[in-house]
């Protein structure tokens, strides 16, 4: 069962990962309005995958006595001025998450709660991932300047990104598909 202090910083680090996956998602209607079509997608599928984050951390919620609760979610901002400026904002954003992630780890172990500790090794270690490839494409980004060709060849290459929803996750049945 979990304290009330550990429902409560657990329900609202679902509503910060939700508000991940509202903030990407905006970027993707962004660069759709840019006609950059393999940013968008790579930002439509980075939204698809918060989205997971949020339902595996709700579910885990409920799987342990607490109670999920669902909190109103921020407006993302939904103009960025440049790609460089909106990958920019990822990499700040991932960061956040990151140390928003390491703090709920110290709530465990203030409540001496193991099992919710092991839990969150899972959003540790996808932490270190979603910092190395928000990194990987701000650099690609930061590379291609204002280079038009060298933009386009980043727009290709990140259309062509792949994610596999975790089975019982698939939201987005076409998105992620070879």
């Amino acid at each position: 069962m979990l304290s009330d202090k550990m429902n409560e910083a657990l329900c609202q680090q679902a509503n910060r990962e939700l508000y991940s996956s509202y903030l990407y998602l905006s970027m993707s209607y962004y660069f759709e309005s840019i006609k950059m079509e393999g940013f968008a997608h790579w930002m439509r599928l980075q939204a698809g995958e918060e989205l997971v984050h949020t339902m595996k951390m709700l579910d885990y919620i409920a799987s342990s006595g607490g109670r999920a609760r669902m909190l109103a979610v921020e407006a993302p901002q939904f103009d960025w001025g440049s790609p460089l400026q909106a990958f920019q904002h990822v990499w700040e954003h991932e960061r956040i998450v990151t140390g928003l992630i390491h703090a709920l780890v110290g709530v465990a172990e203030e409540e001496k709660d193991g099992a919710t500790g092991q839990f969150l090794q899972w959003y540790v270690k996808e932490q270190v991932e979603e910092e190395e490839s928000s990194d990987e494409v701000l650099n690609l980004v930061k590379a291609a300047g204002e280079d038009r060709a060298a933009l386009a060849e980043a727009n290709r290459k990140l259309g062509e990104r792949r994610f596999r929803f975790p089975r019982g996750f698939e939201i987005f049945p076409y998105y992620g598909r070879d």
